[in-house]
């Protein structure tokens, strides 16, 4: 008998013991979407100053990954990309690149309202930071999400002050709660005029919460903190990512110097299946690890391999005989209930 025959964990039709975003996505569209970056030339308040200067310590500021010049050029080119690898049902585009809601109200309200009506878009995804959501902004995703379902990314990266402002991220957790705390009452609000039936309901606006784990001076006892302080927000989805090293970085030249050491693999394995467990059931998990860019990557060499860190996950939720929530104080769910 397969894996998948005797997976306890009910919103899965493979061996994966937690709601992957590739599960989720068909579910809720009938097959595969695909996600196209598009960058609509925003800044950081911890870039530009206004709240510091450089970006957080990992980051590459001022590199750009998304290809074209403008919005409707680089969402082609995704587009046609990936067609050559899938064969998509529709796309999201996402407005990855630095914080997009940060900058002139009406230049990104067009923004939003011009990614919304690109042909084939199902669904609009912008990624952010929870100090940047003015009630102005948030209104204006409100509007946007009865426009088209809208998922808002909110990096939070740790709920730990003192990391927070080791890898600059020049906010602190009690802001990010403020911000989330706002734009979860938009999205209530907005999830109640398009109500859905089922076990799972699918929402017309999601919130997306970033952590990494493998943070400078973090520790086991910090990353399960964060996750269990994520869990009490209960977020749609999470993204948990691998803290990676990349080259021309405040973080890279830690590293060259001896002053970072990443995660071995083994760890992150074992501290993510911790975090999964303790995950409410019916969030997303949108991602599993991280790696970067192939020319840019100093360290961890491990991460390259995404698809074997993730198989190794499976393996060890498998030998634990557990899945994502099993450690809540909640009844234990199977697919014969």
């Amino acid at each position: 008998m397969a894996q998948k025959d005797t997976n306890p964990y009910i919103f899965s039709d493979s061996n994966k013991r937690y709601m992957t975003y590739d599960w989720y996505m068909k579910k809720r569209f009938g097959g595969k979407v695909a996600k196209v970056t598009v960058d609509i030339g925003c800044t950081c308040p911890n870039i530009d100053g206004t709240r510091g200067h450089g970006g957080c310590i990992y980051c590459k500021s001022g590199s750009r990954s998304a290809i074209g010049e403008t919005v409707a050029e680089q969402y082609k080119n995704g587009v046609e990309i990936a067609c050559r690898k899938w064969k998509p049902v529709g796309f999201i585009p996402y407005l990855q690149a630095n914080t997009n809601t940060y900058g002139d109200v009406e230049k990104l309200s067009r923004a939003y309202r011009d990614a919304a009506g690109l042909d084939g878009a199902v669904m609009l995804d912008i990624a952010t930071r929870a100090d940047c959501l003015t009630d102005e902004i948030i209104a204006e995703l409100e509007t946007v999400a009865r426009q088209i379902p809208l998922t808002v990314e909110l990096g939070l990266q740790t709920s730990n002050d003192a990391t927070a402002e080791r890898i600059n991220r020049c906010h602190t957790f009690a802001e990010f709660v403020d911000g989330y705390t706002r734009l979860r009452a938009a999205a209530e609000r907005v999830n109640a005029e398009f109500p859905t039936d089922g076990e799972l309901p699918m929402k017309r606006f999601l919130i997306c919460v970033h952590i990494i784990n493998g943070l400078p001076g973090e520790g086991e006892a910090e990353m399960m903190k964060t996750a269990e302080d994520i869990s009490a927000l209960a977020p749609d989805m999470i993204k948990i990512h691998l803290m990676h090293v990349l080259r021309d970085t405040a973080l890279g030249d830690m590293y060259l110097r001896g002053e970072y050491t990443p995660m071995n693999r083994d760890d992150y394995v074992r501290v993510t299946c911790d975090q999964l467990e303790i995950l409410p059931r019916e969030t997303i998990i949108a991602r599993i690890t991280g790696d970067g860019v192939a020319d840019d990557l100093l360290a961890p060499q491990w991460s390259r391999r995404k698809t074997e860190v993730a198989n190794e996950i499976d393996k060890e939720l498998f030998r634990r005989g557990t899945y994502q929530g099993a450690g809540l104080k909640e009844k234990r769910i199977n697919k014969k209930e």
